[in-house]
């Protein structure tokens, strides 16, 4: 296939604390050729994830090259056997129009590519409640968490991608679970579309207060994503036992430190609470199938419930992740390059 297509590279090296309009910068490259063992494909939906900066900040991706992301694309030329033209797959383009995947090819080693089966669900789950993300949520609430039932579960960022499935997972265990959420539409649908049992919001002025309120009996299990204010006001509130897992802490992504994160640990296991850190690589191998087994029934059946996030076009990309490290977005952020044909 001849011609050109779009990407986007890191432009300022070191990165802002946050991005800027001058941090990415788009890019015009011929469409590569698969060699032996390789396919071609055209990105449709490209995930926009919190990690996704500490990658930048820490200088992980080469520079000029696209800017790292887990994709949903379509397969347009293939040299892999069992992968035909207009499959479906998971993969990881980045913030380009177009990439390669298969042999020699560098991806993160836990992000396998995979061939997707409409039939099974929405394509763009395989980026969300069906993918990564929701591996995550299963890793950090069920694995790390193991919330029990009657437990009281406290979930932060609970609209978000992460948080809105790791909250649904610990009522489906018995749980009671309290989310935390920005303004107020954002708790309202928390309550009234994710069925949390309450949900207050970090934007009011006696938050610590509403929490506290809301968890009379404290809190035996926390899935924390945000980290800073909303941390302190959880920490005071554990209960002999409690589990506490990190899965994210956006408000110190812009931080110049390297030690984000290790005030909360220290100050949480001062308080004997079990901290573990979530890495969702180490889940792949012996959880994927499991985690496939009994999330995706729920989903099916509306049990899990799942709000996306969609912008529209490939120039939307930079301000769709600057926005989404600032809470403006509402559910999992994804960003939609190109038609879905399945819709």
């Amino acid at each position: 296939m001849s011609g050109t297509y779009r990407y986007w590279t890191q432009a300022k090296r070191p990165p802002p604390p946050w991005p800027d309009d001058g941090t990415f910068e788009m890019r015009i490259a011929p469409i590569p050729t698969p060699g032996p063992g390789q396919a071609l494909t055209r990105t449709i939906y490209v995930s926009l994830d919190p990690y996704q900066w500490g990658y930048k900040r820490r200088g992980v991706e080469p520079e000029g090259a696209p800017c790292h992301a887990r994709t949903v694309a379509q397969i347009v030329e293939s040299r892999i056997d069992g992968l035909s033209p207009g499959d479906f797959v998971f993969n990881t383009n980045g913030w380009a129009e177009y990439g390669l995947m298969g042999e020699g090819v560098p991806r993160p080693g836990y992000m396998i590519p995979r061939r997707l089966d409409p039939a099974r669900g929405k394509i763009s789950h395989a980026v969300g409640v069906l993918g990564m993300l929701g591996l995550t949520a299963y890793a950090g609430m069920i694995l790390q968490c193991q919330p029990k039932p009657g437990e009281t579960v406290v979930v932060s960022a609970a609209s978000g991608g992460v948080g809105q499935i790791a909250g649904q997972l610990a009522r489906q265990r018995g749980a009671r679970v309290v989310g935390i959420a920005g303004k107020p539409e954002k708790c309202r649908f928390v309550l009234e579309n994710l069925r949390f049992d309450a949900c207050v919001s970090h934007l009011s002025p006696t938050f610590a207060d509403d929490l506290r309120a809301a968890c009379p009996d404290g809190v035996d299990a926390y899935f924390e994503n945000v980290g800073g204010a909303v941390f302190q006001a959880v920490l005071p509130l554990f209960r002999p036992g409690a589990r506490m897992t990190i899965c994210g802490l956006i408000s110190h992504y812009g931080d110049e430190s390297g030690d984000a994160g290790a005030a909360e640990r220290a100050a949480a296991e001062a308080r004997g609470v079990q901290v573990s850190n979530l890495f969702v690589g180490e889940y792949v191998e012996g959880h994927h199938d499991a985690f496939l087994t009994e999330v995706a029934p729920w989903v099916a059946e509306g049990k899990v419930r799942y709000l996306e996030d969609i912008r529209e076009g490939f120039d939307a990309v930079p301000a769709a992740f600057a926005q989404m490290l600032k809470g403006g977005n509402f559910g999992k952020t994804l960003v939609r390059i190109a038609p879905d044909p399945t819709l």
